[in-house]
């Protein structure tokens, strides 16, 4: 039986006079059940890039950024977010960090980030590194935004690029 609720707005609405909700998909929404599968360790790489002017990187290499050391703040903030993932991201389940290495590769342009996330548990964590890499990022943006605006306070070649997953295991395979 599919359960359906109207939503009724004033007739008066500019936007809409009914909206229908369908319980039943909502009602199926929900994470994996896990409860079967085996405790065993879990590991993952993620990685991205953020491209900056070169004189902000420049900036950066000489520690005369005035919010402070970006790569300073995203190692902190990427091992926050991947502890928390399970909080930012809905579906994904609640795993035991054992492990989390953040490095980085700074270029004439390009700043790259790696966070490597451990665990043992009954599902994997690549979402947890790749969520590290994205607060990571995101917070290079952040300390680093006052010299990548230009006159219009815009952002032309600050990007956010090339986010995925390097490696996945489980088990005692190798990474």
């Amino acid at each position: 039986m599919k359960a359906k609720i109207a939503c009724l707005t004033p007739l008066t609405s500019s936007f809409y006079t009914r909206i229908i909700v369908n319980l039943e998909w909502v009602m199926n929404l929900g994470i994996v059940d896990v409860s079967t599968k085996p405790v065993t360790k879990r590991e993952a790489i993620a990685e991205g890039k953020i491209f900056l002017k070169k004189e902000t990187i420049k900036i950066i290499k000489e520690g005369k950024v005035e919010k402070g050391d970006p790569i300073q703040i995203a190692i902190i903030s990427a091992i926050n977010t991947v502890k928390k993932t399970s909080e930012l991201i809905p579906f994904c389940h609640p795993v035991p960090i054992e492990d989390i290495k953040i490095k980085f590769d700074l270029s004439e342009t390009i700043i790259t980030v790696r966070v490597y996330v451990k665990s043992h548990s009954k599902t994997g964590v690549e979402m947890e590194a790749l969520t590290g890499v994205f607060n990571a990022l995101l917070n290079i943006w952040d300390v680093v935004k006052k010299y990548e605006k230009d006159e219009s306070g815009q952002y032309p070649t600050t990007l956010i690029t090339d986010v995925r997953v390097l490696s996945k295991v489980k088990g005692n395979e190798k990474l």
